[in-house]
């Protein structure tokens, strides 16, 4: 598991995927803002692909997020996108509503930072949110993130067009001492 300063990543297990289906990807609003798709329900006992891990499908690392004290599943986080010729990758999260505002994503951030960087090697990382994603920009600014601009009216959300923040941070601009971005515990 990697350790952060409140939170673990740590590899998805099979009794986390029902709470995450319900807390995250029952919820039509928050899915439809955090999927860059269209909602759509999901069956009792499906095997989901965005929350199901695929072994074979090097792009993509999936984290099931848990609280240090206790274990608690808190949320899920990844890293996407994975380009290991240009080593970069995209960083995306999503934490239990009742988890939120509590400083876990500025720290799911982090970690997930020191597993691109460090463990695998990567140059560039970048997130994109929603426009009005304030907590997401918050938690990517205090680890260094960098806004590179806006991509306007790009996501269709909930009968409209929406603006998204592109947002990077280069392995030589990331400072794991900053706020936000402790060094995750070995």
């Amino acid at each position: 598991m990697l350790k952060g300063k409140k939170i673990g990543l740590r590899a998805r297990h099979e009794d986390d995927i029902p709470i995450l289906l319900t807390e995250l990807y029952d919820d039509p609003v928050n899915s439809s803002r955090a999927e860059g798709g269209p909602w759509r329900p999901i069956m009792p006992g499906s095997k989901d692909s965005r929350l199901m891990p695929d072994d074979k499908d090097q792009s993509k690392v999936p984290f099931s997020v848990v609280e240090l004290d206790g274990g608690t599943l808190v949320g899920s986080a990844n890293l996407w996108g994975i380009d290991t010729h240009n080593r970069c990758a995209h960083i995306g999260l999503g934490l239990l509503p009742s988890c939120r505002g509590k400083g876990y994503g500025s720290d799911v951030v982090a970690t997930l930072c020191h597993y691109g960087f460090v463990l695998r090697g990567l140059r560039r990382l970048q997130i994109e949110t929603l426009s009005d994603n304030h907590a997401m920009l918050r938690a990517a600014e205090r680890n260094g993130f960098v806004r590179e601009g806006v991509l306007r009216s790009s996501a269709w959300v909930l009968g409209h067009f929406m603006d998204e923040v592109l947002l990077g941070l280069l392995a030589e601009e990331w400072k794991p001492d900053t706020p936000g971005s402790e060094t995750p515990q070995r």
